[in-house]
């Protein structure tokens, strides 16, 4: 499997005899101390573990080339969509190889455009990210969120777009939330935490979010409380306010469970309480708009692949809640109201469908889009009559286009310019049966005319979790494993949010496995149509795709030529025990749980690594301000899987410094990183270049 002839020498750590009794199991975790990243012993391990892993990656002599191609691949202008705020537009721009995009703004479309936020200027090595805008009604004051080195925490401050001067508003211990400006653009509503003990704020559980109001000109200290449940520790809220100024809405989520609530306050009456309208986490309510008193919601409620409905707040019970568009054959991922008609946002086989419809729900037209790929964007005020889309797919970088509401028309808007010709690249989408049976589909991306002789390097690349669907998006760092000749197959796994809210259970809690199954055959599928054999195909995903890939490496070592497990949750008896994992219990159940801990168990990538197994080259990819997934995860399995490990292939972990979860990554480690990765592949899977 890797072209390494001796076995690498890897740093050890002290093991402890720490047993946790489950429900009358008894279960080792010997690496319990890689859970404090602090201790000058979890440093050393670390400082120890990349210089093992940058030795070997420095003697591969394709890097260099590949992170020369990358770079010069990578440096194109990338536009984000336009939107508009009172008199002004404003879009996101990087000039090529920035480390942080920069956000603009201009009064037509024609006019020269103005910086208003560069966040390249905020540290020297773009590793302070811009995380979060808001600007309000009258585009005059920008609110901003600002992360460093990847971490979920966020500052807020306020900017004058008029001067490009900072107000002296400071807010901390922000995170999961943005900001909501009320119509007097004298303030606005934000969700944060109570302040975190310094030194432990990137392991600490976070409990108990409060939605508070803050004006301008004030302390952080005297801004008001709007919202807070002393009683539910769990409960997340997130203020936004109706496009006609007249109600807060507040959405409760619980976890990253899909179901919510809705409560709202009218905000003419100073006094007025909050209502709570969905009182019962039974479904996903995701508000669009409003008529006064009429509500409108994108909801999965008797409709898992989502419907639009209007509530009348009047009179809110169940028999005065009115189907306005029905559910579809595609799942509605999303809706929004522009030139006074609905524009949904719907996926048909995990690629972009829009249609539009008037505010009774008779269908208008489908808009039509360049092919098979991903659109976003369709942002705007009810009465626009244009707006703006992107649009991507594998091989195309994001094309922005200016729709015109009126006639329906399309007209490029900003189309990039890379150094790749994808004329010569083709992308198909297949449909495989999964272990019990279900269809699921794949998308392949590849040079045209490949030889299916089993000998293509081929790279596997799943999530399978969350309601997240994965639909076809543009990566620069792609582009290089294609030209070197490799196949790129995604398949949209149980779990994802492809097919709506049935396709999702199916890969949640006791059904995980399903998850796994699914990405198995898929390789096995590969395999047997001739794109490859065990010996060229890489498995990758970040995150909840760390774990597929770790349960799947345990499962079958014998399946994969290598594994690229990045951020990946693999302690899933204790991942609820830092930071925002405990959300996840909804998704993935918890050990504390009799039932759930055997079917966690089951699969865990920690605890199922076998002694004496000859597992695939795997390089397992971190960052050591990951306050998501905190790096104890990949750090233990890693020390575990050293120790497990039987044979030559390298089983190495990336831990990258001042980063988090991926999140505000700056251009030059995002490069660095996948000119690592390619480069490992290149090696262990014996690619010509």
């Amino acid at each position: 499997m890797s072209n390494s002839k001796q076995p690498l020498t890897y740093p050890t750590i002290s093991k402890s005899d720490q047993i946790d009794n489950y429900h009358g199991t008894a279960v080792a975790d010997p690496y319990r101390a890689l859970e404090d990243p602090d201790t000058e012993e979890t440093k050393a391990w670390v400082e120890a573990q990349n210089q093992v892993t940058f030795s070997y990656l420095n003697e591969i002599p394709a890097r260099a080339k590949i992170k020369q191609r990358l770079t010069k691949l990578w440096d194109y202008e990338k536009y984000g969509t336009p939107f508009k705020e009172g008199e002004n537009y404003f879009y996101f721009k990087n000039d090529g190889l920035q480390n942080q995009s920069v956000l603009y703004t201009l009064p037509t479309l024609e006019s020269e455009p103005r910086v208003l936020l560069d966040p390249n200027q905020l540290s020297e090595d773009g590793t302070v990210a811009l995380s979060g805008i808001a600007i309000s009604e009258n585009g005059q004051l920008l609110a901003y969120g600002l992360s460093s080195s990847g971490s979920d925490w966020q500052e807020w401050k306020v900017r004058d777009i008029a001067t490009g001067e900072d107000l002296q508003d400071h807010l901390q211990w922000i995170k999961f939330s943005g900001a909501a400006w009320t119509h007097d653009h004298q303030g606005f509503f934000y969700s944060r935490y109570d302040e975190p003990n310094e030194k432990t704020k990137l392991e600490d559980v976070n409990y108990y979010q409060k939605l508070y109001y803050h004006k301008l000109g004030t302390q952080q200290s005297e801004d008001i409380l709007i919202y807070h449940r002393s009683d539910e520790k769990e409960w997340g809220f997130g203020g936004n306010v109706t496009e006609d100024g007249k109600y807060l809405i507040i959405s409760i989520w619980l976890g990253t469970d899909s179901k919510n609530l809705v409560f709202y306050q009218d905000l003419t009456n100073l006094n007025s309480e909050i209502i709570e309208l969905i009182n019962q986490f039974a479904a996903d309510y995701s508000f669009i708009n409003n008529d006064d008193h009429i509500f409108y919601f994108r909801t999965d409620l008797n409709a898992p692949k989502g419907r639009v409905i209007a509530i009348d707040t009047k009179k809110p019970t169940s028999e005065n809640c009115q189907e306005i568009i029905p559910q579809a054959v595609e799942t509605l991922e999303s809706v929004g109201i522009l030139n006074n008609q609905f524009v949904a946002d719907y996926l048909q086989d995990a690629h972009s469908q829009i249609k539009i419809f008037d505010l009774k729900g008779n269908f208008i037209r489908e808009v039509e889009l360049p092919g098979i790929g991903s659109a976003s964007g369709f942002g705007g005020k009810r009465h626009d009559p244009e707006t703006f889309y992107s649009f991507t797919s594998f091989t195309t970088p994001g094309t922005i286009y200016r729709y015109d509401m009126k006639t329906g028309k399309s007209e490029i808007f900003r189309q990039p310019k890379v150094d790749f010709n994808a004329d010569e690249y083709e992308t198909k989408q297949v449909f495989y049966e999964s272990k019990d049976g279900t269809k699921v589909p794949m998308f392949i991306t590849q040079k045209k005319g490949i030889k299916l002789d089993g000998n293509n390097p081929t790279y596997l690349y799943g999530y399978g979790g969350f309601n997240i669907s994965l639909t076809p998006s543009f990566s620069v760092s792609l582009l290089i494993w294609l030209e070197m000749g490799g196949v790129y197959a995604v398949p949209n796994l149980r779990g994802g949010g492809e097919y709506g809210e049935e396709w999702h259970q199916a890969g949640m809690k006791e059904k995980k496995q399903n998850v796994f199954d699914d990405f198995i055959t898929a390789a096995e599928w590969l395999i047997a149509n001739n794109y490859t054999k065990p010996a060229k195909l890489a498995i990758g995903g970040g995150s909840n795709g760390g774990l597929l890939v770790g349960a799947c490496m345990t499962q079958r070592p014998d399946l994969f030529g290598a594994a690229l497990p990045a951020v990946g949750v693999m302690d899933m008896l204790r991942f609820h025990k830092f930071t925002i994992g405990w959300a996840w219990v909804a998704e993935y159940g918890s050990s504390e749980n009799a039932a759930e801990f055997t079917n966690l168990y089951a699969y865990s990538p920690l605890h199922n690594l076998k002694m004496g197994t000859a597992y695939p080259p795997t390089l397992i990819i971190t960052a050591d301000h990951d306050d998501r997934v905190v790096p104890a995860h990949s750090f233990k399995f890693a020390a575990a899987l050293q120790a497990a490990h039987n044979g030559n292939a390298p089983v190495l972990i990336r831990i990258e410094i001042k980063a988090g979860h991926g999140a505000g990554k700056p251009t030059a480690k995002i490069i660095e990183e996948a000119a690592d990765k390619w480069g490992f592949l290149v090696r262990v899977l014996a690619i010509d270049v």
